[in-house]
């Protein structure tokens, strides 16, 4: 009882900045057709939004493990919040200017910010309790950052793509300066979120700094002693490569499931008025398949058999989305989030377990496969381009990304992992 009651403030810290991190990272479902029209991009441009963004987990993972060497977790979570907000501010310029780069620029830094985050809070949700619940205690967390992330859109949307569907239209028929003016006008609609967005941010970072988040640092550490023993580098854990890969691809597909579905709905002939609301439709599903995982694992699946069944979800969900058409492809789509909710929660201990003293870079190397989310949507962008492809067809790319998931679930999470592991599929 106890441990519990130890356990509580530190998850429901833990919990909040999940909140955040799924507020900052759905957005990008609105950022992508809403800069898509006020940059004047083609569908491909428009999927450096997520590229930018994601592939700052890929270049500052390792930089972020040495931060929080340093700083130790709670510290390092501080500085990640402080980061966001810079990157929030860097919208203010960009909008004023309605200059691409600077929008990228920013969600670079945001992204910076998430790694820092990330890199510390999945390790510490692991840690804190069994690792054979770990998959629970970070569904826990999933719900969280998914809440968040229903809201994100529909709070963006409101905001930015107000009227969009009526502007569109005229802008066919308006001059190059009467047009460059609205475009400048909806640019600066993205002003007034960001800026309330970092003032949120660096109070948070406040708050966490002065908290009593305890550090486990030790405890991870000390963690499956045993079967570290013996290992002198990173590169001696095969599964854990592994993993990494898995979460490249899992969070390519992710990322692909929520923020194309805006863009795919208005392909599919439907407005932005209704369309804004699909990326959280997705987010739904994530949500009810987090609830499966909570009352599910352990206690009647494993975490490599739960991943297994849902990656095999994921393939067949995929490929009805693409033989599809109208609302129910956009309805299948939507449901690859139920499909995807289980992933990073039973990914993430399988491909850590028995990691022991290196446990901080083993996190952070798993924090580099959130690239994933990076070069996948930005692949589907430029195949949405290609004329015999187009928005539907692209989606087939999703069907050997959950193939490999099922892979991992079965046998490559066991690759080079020692017998005495504390996590049996």
């Amino acid at each position: 009882m106890n441990n519990r009651k130890n356990y509580l403030i530190p998850i429901t810290i833990i919990g909040a900045l999940f909140f955040i991190f799924g507020f900052v990272t759905w957005l990008n479902a609105t950022l992508i057709p809403y800069l898509r029209i006020a940059c004047e991009l083609t569908a491909f441009e428009s999927f450096w939004v997520t590229f930018a963004f994601y592939i700052s987990y890929f270049v500052m993972a390792l930089p972020s493990s040495a931060v929080l060497e340093k700083t130790g977790f709670k510290n390092g979570m501080s500085i990640g919040l402080i980061t966001m907000a810079v990157g929030a501010l860097v919208f203010i310029p960009a909008a004023m200017t309605r200059t691409y780069g600077l929008f990228l620029t920013g969600l670079f830094i945001q992204g910076t910010g998430l790694a820092i985050l990330q890199t510390a809070s999945n390790p510490y949700v692991t840690i804190l309790g069994p690792i054979e619940s770990a998959a629970k205690r970070i569904s826990i967390m999933g719900v969280a950052n998914k809440f968040a992330g229903i809201l994100s859109p529909i709070i963006l949307g409101a905001v930015v793509l107000e009227g969009i569907d009526d502007l569109v239209i005229q802008l066919s028929g308006m001059d190059t300066v009467t047009k460059a003016m609205e475009l400048d006008l909806l640019a600066k609609k993205v002003i007034m979120p960001y800026i309330i967005m970092a003032v949120v941010l660096v109070i948070l970072a406040g708050l966490v700094r002065f908290s009593t988040l305890p550090d486990v640092e030790q405890k991870d550490e000390k963690n499956d002693k045993e079967s570290a023993a013996n290992r002198t580098s990173i590169w001696q854990f095969p599964y854990l490569w592994l993993g990494a890969l898995a979460i490249f691809v899992y969070v390519g597909v992710e990322v692909i499931a929520v923020d194309t579905l805006i863009s795919y709905g208005n392909f599919l002939g439907f407005e932005f008025s209704e369309a804004k609301f699909f990326a959280s439709f997705t987010l739904v599903a994530m949500i009810a398949g987090y609830f499966v995982g909570i009352i599910a694992i352990p206690k009647y699946l494993s975490q490599s058999r739960a991943l297994t069944l849902f990656s095999i979800l994921g393939v067949l969900l995929a490929i009805v989305a693409t033989l599809t058409s109208g609302f129910t492809s956009i309805l299948m789509i939507a449901a690859l989030g139920f499909a995807n909710s289980i992933m990073w929660p039973a990914i993430w201990p399988l491909a850590i377990d028995g990691l022991g003293k290196f446990i901080k870079i083993g996190s952070a190397v798993l924090i580099m496969g959130i690239a994933g989310g990076a070069l996948l949507p930005l692949l589907y962008g430029a195949l949405t381009d290609v004329e015999f492809i187009q928005a539907k067809h692209a989606y087939w790319i999703m069907v050997p990304c959950y193939l490999y998931i099922m892979y991992f679930a079965v046998a490559g999470n066991k690759v080079g992992k020692r017998n005495n592991s504390s996590m049996d599929a």
